[in-house]
Order: C-alpha cells, then sequence, then structure tokens
C-alpha cells in the first residue's frame, strides 16, 4: 500500500475515485485495461462505475467510516465529478495521493472563485458581476444586460441559469433562485464554442489534445468535432495556452478541461472548467493513441505523460435518454430501443452506453464516436447516424 508521496504506483495497485457516473466508469475501465484493481465510493448502489469496479463502497461522499474504507482499499484517488465535497478530498490526502486536490475542486465548484482565478491568471472572461446581496443586485451596472444569471455553485449541463434582459428579469430570477449566490455574466456575439482538455503532473509537466470545436443544445453538449481544421489556428493556440495558464495557476494534478467562447471578433473568452476529463474528450478513446481517461490514470499513479497524438479525424454525438421515447411527450410510454443494429452498420461508428438501467429524457446514457480517414467521409456518417436516431440533423454549418 502506497503512502502520499511514494510514486510512481505501478500496475497491480489499486486506484479509487469518488463517484459512479460515467466518468467514473471509464477511468476504472482505462485503469483496469493497463492492469489497475479499481475502488468507487459512490451512495448509489447501481452506479455504472460501481457495476464495473472491483470494490464499490456504497456510502456518502462526506461519510468518514467510507471514506477510510476507500483509503484502506486505494494506493491513490481521484474524482469523476466536480461537486464531491472538497474537505473528504483534503481528508483522503491525508494518507493517499489524491488528485486533483481539494483547493482546486473548491474553486471549481464556485463560479465566483472560479472566475477570480481566470482573472488571476490573465485569461479573459465575459464581462460579469457577482451577486450575493440585494445591495450587489442594486449595484449591477446596466452594461451586463442583456445577461446569463448563473448560480455560483451547482449549475451544470444548462441547469440554475436564466437569460435575464431587463434588470426587473434580473431581480425576478434572482429572488426565483432563493436569492443564492450567482454570476451575471453578459452575453456576448458568440462565433463558435470550444474546449481544450489537458493533463498535467505533479512536477508541472503538461500535455494536451488538439481543441474540440463544440456545439451545446439546451445547455447540454450534443456534438463535438475534432479536426486540424476546425478554427483558427490562432484561436487554437490561444485557448491552449490560456488553458495551460489555468492549470498552472491552480499547481492543477490531473485531467483539466477549459471551455471558451470564440466571439465574432476573432477574440476568445473562458467560461468554465472541469476538473476531471469531459464529455467533448470522449473522441480520444477512438480517435487518439493515448485517451484522456489513460491520461487521468498516469496524472494519478505518477507515471510518465506522453504527448497525445490524433491519428483519425472524429465527431462524437451525445446520446440522451430521449432516444428511447421516439414517440414525443407521452410521460406514459415505455422506453424503446433505438436503432442500433442500423447505426452500427454505418463505417467508422463506436458506441459506447454506460450501463444505466432506467432511461430518461435528459439523461446521459451514452454517446456515439464516429471516425474515418477525411473529415468529409466522418461528418457524412454522422449525419446518417443522427438521422437513424432522430437526433437533429449535424451539418457541416453546424460544425464548420
Amino acid at each position: 500500500m502506497s503512502q502520499n508521496g511514494d510514486l510512481p504506483i505501478l500496475p497491480g495497485a489499486t486506484l479509487g475515485v469518488l463517484g459512479g457516473g460515467q466518468l467514473g466508469r471509464m477511468f476504472a475501465h482505462a485503469a483496469q485495461r493497463m492492469g489497475y484493481f479499481t475502488a468507487v465510493l459512490d451512495p448509489d448502489t447501481d452506479s455504472p462505475a460501481g457495476r464495473v469496479s472491483h470494490h464499490h463502497i456504497h456510502t456518502d461522499y462526506d461519510d468518514i467510516d467510507g471514506l477510510a474504507r476507500l483509503a484502506g482499499l486505494a494506493d491513490a484517488v481521484t474524482t469523476e465529478f466536480e461537486n464531491v465535497p472538497a474537505p473528504s478530498l483534503e481528508h483522503l490526502a491525508v494518507a493517499r495521493p489524491v488528485s486533483p486536490g481539494a483547493s482546486a475542486i473548491a474553486i471549481a465548484q464556485d463560479r465566483i472563485a472560479e472566475k477570480a482565478h481566470f482573472t488571476r491568471c490573465g485569461v479573459p472572461c465575459a464581462p460579469y458581476a457577482a451577486i450575493e446581496t440585494a445591495a450587489q443586485l442594486a449595484a449591477v451596472d446596466d452594461g451586463l444586460l442583456p445577461g446569463i444569471l448563473k448560480t455560483a455553485r451547482l449549475g451544470y449541463d444548462g441547469k440554475g441559469q436564466q437569460r435575464v434582459k431587463t434588470r426587473a428579469e434580473l431581480v425576478d430570477a434572482w429572488q426565483a433562485t432563493g436569492c443564492v449566490p450567482c454570476v451575471l455574466e453578459k452575453m456576448l456575439p458568440l462565433e463558435f464554442e470550444c474546449s481544450v482538455i489537458l493533463a498535467r503532473s505533479r512536477d508541472g509537466q503538461i500535455v494536451h489534445f488538439p481543441p474540440q470545436r463544440n456545439l451545446h443544445r439546451d445547455g447540454i453538449l450534443a456534438v463535438t468535432e475534432v479536426h486540424p481544421q476546425n478554427m483558427p489556428k490562432t484561436v487554437a493556440q490561444g485557448a491552449v495556452n490560456s488553458a495551460k495558464s489555468i492549470a498552472n495557476g491552480l499547481d492543477y494534478v490531473g485531467v483539466l478541461c477549459v471551455e471558451f467562447f470564440a466571439l465574432a471578433d476573432g477574440s476568445l473568452v473562458v467560461n468554465e472548467m472541469a476538473p476531471r476529463p469531459h464529455n467533448s474528450g470522449h473522441y480520444t478513446m477512438e480517435a487518439c493513441d493515448v485517451s484522456q481517461f489513460e491520461l487521468q490514470v498516469r496524472t494519478l499513479a505518477g507515471l510518465p505523460l506522453a504527448a497525445p497524438r490524433q491519428h483519425s479525424p472524429a465527431i462524437m454525438l451525445n446520446l440522451l435518454g430521449d432516444l428511447w421515447f421516439p414517440a414525443g411527450d407521452d410521460k406514459a410510454a415505455k422506453p424503446v430501443s433505438p436503432r442500433w443494429s442500423e447505426v452500427l452498420a454505418l463505417p467508422g461508428v463506436h458506441l459506447h452506453l454506460y450501463g444505466k438501467i432506467d432511461p430518461r429524457r435528459g439523461r446521459k446514457m451514452g454517446h456515439l464516436t464516429l471516425t474515418g480517414a477525411t473529415l468529409e467521409a466522418v461528418r457524412t456518417t454522422a449525419s446518417q447516424a443522427a438521422q437513424l436516431l432522430g437526433l437533429p440533423a449535424v451539418t457541416t454549418a453546424d460544425l464548420a
């Protein structure tokens, strides 16, 4: 059993993860492929990661006895989502290497702290105001309207966000949150969205994947496309440099995703960061020689970081539970399996389902990665797959 700082941790050891969702499941698969045992702590007895792990501890994330059991099983511990209590990571770090660290997680959990960190790192974000009191609400500059009001904590996939055009709408929206701390961001002329996924080791080495171009629908990532011409080189390099600055400013260890808005004038502003692997990096399992999940294993275990190489153009389609209900909004409808056989007959298709038994509208059930020899071929296949699944059309205009 490794003590804190006793690195590298070699295959044959046990790696732990807080969180039993699909990201934990894919981390466990990557770790097991490399020869590690895995332990998952998650309160859900049917968690996707727990179903495939060697050990599944069914406790809350702040349960001291459960954390002690995890520390007793695992030689090092990571997390698969940012809303694990930071004190739990601090508690584990007394006995075991933990990455990312509690301080980085705490910043990512709070939009106000996150934006302050971006500013300290010299990375521009959209003009904003923190709203924690009625006085701060009253002092908001009219120049920030129209804007998007976002709760400072526990917001993801568009949850906890509301567009506001007027001061009256802003007041109503803040009161609707229960007057919790929020951030008001000015709406900017968006050209496209992109993200950078990097991995940073304990000694400060950073490797990264090519910047991904993303399309969101209803606040949830729907499509990611990655190829060398998916955005201007100056934008791509700016995103990489900014992501590195953010990671270095955190003294970050692990896999980090930073999301950006590219504006109509060619400039770039940071949106948010995710201290973990990210949906926009799922394509790396098929289109790159090292996946984001293998890099998560390597950073956790203190193994060397190999710079990833993308060998195929790729498109990722997110698969929500809506696909199981083609009849529409009839709440009494029974789920129907999507047309997997026809989709899998297409070239370069890679299906990932997350082991979630109960499909629900809006629930992330899996993803589809499409690879091919050329970008045109991949786009054609993506459009065919989307049509078979009843997804909105994936067009060149969406992704170019």
